[in-house]
This record gives structure tokens, sequence and C-alpha cells, in this order.
């Protein structure tokens, strides 16, 4: 097999893990997110699985920044179209950010890695990385100016925002109300980003 094909086609299982991973960290919780299950889930053999990530904490972690970066990228790619009515449309991309699979998978990890120390410490760093870049995403995308008084506060203020009401969504859906708060701090966001 040439090197390409080999290439791809660990490219191909490796991608296969990491959805398969993030879903069951929100299916099954932390707990029940074994490395024999997602190997089962991505249809993998447990050799292949061990070969890229030989411990479960590499391979959520690896699930996770990977899923990460692409919905980033994602995101932009979406707001690369965005008209008149933006800080609307970012709100509502960083509300589904914080809503979908990823966030749900990442809430698992938090709560596992308040009593498990060495789980702590691999994803303590990585949700630094996470929040930088989210971070780096809403100032992007609302073309905020954070040289600027208050701005910075505003962005961080906002990413609190969906971030609380992507924690709310676990247990009810919400929908209505967190449509009627998201349209309410645009206003108000649209108003400190331009004073």
């Amino acid at each position: 097999m040439s090197t390409t094909r080999q290439r791809e086609r660990s490219d191909a299982t490796r991608a296969r893990l990491m959805e398969a991973t993030v879903e069951c960290l929100v299916e099954r919780g932390w707990s029940g997110t074994t490395t024999t299950v997602v190997a089962q889930r991505a249809g993998v053999s447990r050799g292949a699985q061990l070969h890229h990530y030989p411990t479960r904490e590499e391979l959520v972690l690896a699930a996770v920044a990977h899923l990460g970066a692409a919905r980033f990228a994602e995101a932009r790619e979406r707001a690369a179209g965005l008209g008149p009515g933006r800080t609307a449309a970012v709100l509502d991309m960083l509300a589904t950010l914080h809503t979908g699979p990823l966030f749900r998978a990442m809430l698992e990890l938090w709560v596992a890695a308040r009593t498990d120390d060495a789980l702590r410490a691999a994803v303590v760093p990585l949700e630094a990385e996470v929040g930088r870049e989210t971070h780096r995403l809403t100032v992007e995308l609302l073309g905020a100016d954070e040289s600027r008084p208050g701005v910075r506060a505003a962005v961080q203020q906002t990413l609190d925002l969906v971030r609380g009401l992507g924690i709310s969504a676990l247990l009810s859906d919400d929908g209505a109300r967190r449509r009627h708060l998201l349209d309410d701090w645009a206003r108000q966001l649209d108003t400190r980003l331009e004073a």
C-alpha cells in the first residue's frame, strides 16, 4: 500500500474515532466512554484505536481539540456571509456552539475533571485554549475593537451568557427564553460596541 493511501486510511480512522468519542461522551458521559465502546462505535478494531490513542484520556482530549477546531472553522465560514443584523447572527452561532454536542462533551470532561486530578491536569490547559480561541473567534466575528474601553468586558459577558444558556439547555429546551435573551443582548451589545 502506498504511503499516501496509508495516510488517508489513518486519517479516516482518526476522524471516525473523533466523532465516535464525542458522541459517546454526550450519550454515556465520562464513565461510559471507554476505548472499547468508542472503537466499536467508530467501526475500527481495538488495535487500530490503541495505535492512534493508547489511553482514554488521549483519545477524549484529541477528540475535543479536533472537533473544536472544526467547529470554529465552520463558524468562520458561516460568518463570512453575514450581512445586516450581524450581531444577532453571531450570537445565534455562539449559542449553537454552546448547545451542541461538542459543548456537552466538554461539560462531561469538566465534571469528571473536578474529582480526577490526572484528567484535570489535561483538561485545564485544553479548556484554556478553547476559551482563548472562542474569545478570538467572537472578537473576529463581531468586528470588536478590544482596545476601546469596555469592549473586552462586553465580549467576555457575551461568552459567559452563551455558556450559561448552554448549561441551562442541558435539562430543558428553553429555546424561546434563549431567543429573547439573545435578541435583548444583541441590542445592548451593539450599543456597547459602537459607543
